[in-house]
């Protein structure tokens, strides 16, 4: 079988094989922290804190952190903080000169960047630190169970909190390093992957009792969700070819030039990270107000703690849409292609080089851009919709939404990453015909 031929063939290539050991080496270490609970808590107490997390916001939060959240791990703020400080960060650089400049650095301007976004990671999870330790003490109260007070047991748990985010993080680059690649979005495939097994059992067997259904409507779902991934995949892949004539140019001899090629514009270049990003976003009313659900977050808070809510996918689309458009913005540089096109003595047909090239590309890509993001945006809230006909939470944040876009947005990666090298030292991809594409400015930005 051609399936066990390239495993074999994957096998055979050294350097890949360690990369793929070296990644699950790390998995491993990965999932084994989710389940080390903080010292001094109960982990049979923890029933109350599982329950919570169920449902709403804290679902998503939980899945990002492969459980750990629920847990209590000493990995439960997730790698969250540490996106949402890449966020704040990449802002700068567009609004801030001295960020702009270090920009500009190149390297060394990258370090610095890091190392910026490193010491607001930090920040953040201070922060988040004692507002979990707040909502773990009042689920552990719910359950009849103890909880650790004094000053010592919340400073050290804190600090404990924070480091295991930041040693999530560094895992996430040494996958990047010396792994298979996107290290940072490969941490939060293996959450959301965590999570699908129990996901998918949970509601077979509702739809087998209490929520009805049966076997029929069972599968009914499932074939809606391959539907929804098909159509993940063809927004992840999709581009539209823009025609590039080469001039014709005679060197001693030799011809150069004369051929037609094509600059392929994906419809979305930003991959999943707009949706990354304003998942972030949405995650700052937990931020500010804890993660229990008390008085203070009904109204205007509480509404975009509901994530099945009008007002919360309604922003939620909203921020997914300017995300879009910013992250091409920062990806896609039309002046730079022209550029280049106009250096190898290329040029779109009827478009004079240079400016005007530079200014047909934009245009071109603000007309591709306002579909995919509207695209994007809508299976971004499909789980809304499928929590609405009855699916249970767990299982209907694979119908769309932040989970099914970065799973199969990072599997696609990294089935390139493996095609590369398979086809690097001459061995057939992973495909008969064509080639499996990857995303530009995707979440491997990470």
């Amino acid at each position: 079988m051609k399936l066990i031929e390239t495993i074999k063939n994957i096998w055979k290539i050294e350097d890949l094989r360690k990369r793929l050991v070296t990644t699950f080496f790390f998995v491993m270490i990965y999932r084994f922290g989710s389940y080390i609970v903080l010292p001094g808590i109960d982990p049979t107490a923890l029933s109350a804190l599982k329950s919570q997390t169920q449902g709403g916001l804290l679902a998503l939060l939980d899945m990002f952190s492969g459980g750990a959240f629920a847990n209590a791990s000493v990995f439960a703020l997730g790698i969250m903080p540490y996106i949402s400080a890449s966020i704040v960060i990449q802002l700068l650089t567009i609004a801030v000169p001295y960020f702009q400049k270090m920009q500009r650095e190149g390297e060394s301007g990258t370090r610095k960047m890091n190392q910026f976004t490193r010491y607001l990671t930090v920040g953040i999870l201070l922060l988040q630190g004692p507002s979990y330790l707040v909502n773990l003490s009042v689920q552990m109260a719910q359950s009849g169970s103890a909880f650790p007070s004094g000053i010592l047991f919340t400073i050290s748990s804190t600090l404990i909190l924070c480091g295991g985010s930041m040693f999530v993080m560094w895992l996430g680059e040494r996958i990047t390093d010396k792994g298979i690649g996107n290290g940072i979005s490969f941490i939060i495939l293996i959450g959301i992957i965590a999570r699908f097994p129990g996901a998918i059992i949970k509601e077979f067997a509702s739809r087998l009792g209490d929520a009805g259904g049966g076997l029929v409507m069972f599968i009914g779902e499932l074939i809606i969700l391959l539907i929804v991934i098909a159509a993940s995949i063809l927004l992840v892949q999709g581009t539209r070819k823009v025609p590039v004539q080469y001039a014709k140019r005679v060197v001693g001899n030799k011809q150069y030039g004369g051929v037609r090629q094509y600059i392929p514009l994906k419809i979305n270049a930003a991959g999943v990270m707009p949706i990354i990003f304003a998942q972030a976003i949405m995650f700052i009313p937990i931020t500010l107000v804890g993660f229990s659900k008390s008085e203070s977050m009904r109204g205007f808070v509480g509404a975009f703690m509901d994530n099945s809510g009008f007002w919360y996918n309604f922003v939620f689309g909203l921020l997914i849409v300017v995300f879009t458009y910013f992250y091409t913005a920062i990806t896609i540089n039309p002046t730079q292609m022209a550029e280049e096109m106009k250096r190898n003595n290329g040029f779109i047909p009827g478009i004079k080089p240079g400016k005007r090239t530079a200014e047909y590309l934009d245009l071109i890509m603000s007309r591709i851009t306002l579909p995919g993001s509207i695209f994007l945006a809508i299976i971004a809230i499909m789980p809304a919709f499928a929590r609405i006909v009855g699916i249970n939470q767990g299982f209907a944040a694979f119908f769309g939404g932040t989970s099914l876009l970065i799973l199969v947005g990072v599997i696609l990666d990294t089935l390139q990453q493996i095609e590369s090298h398979l086809l690097m030292r001459h061995y057939d991809g992973l495909l008969k015909t064509g080639r499996i594409k990857g995303r530009t400015g995707g979440a491997s930005a990470y």
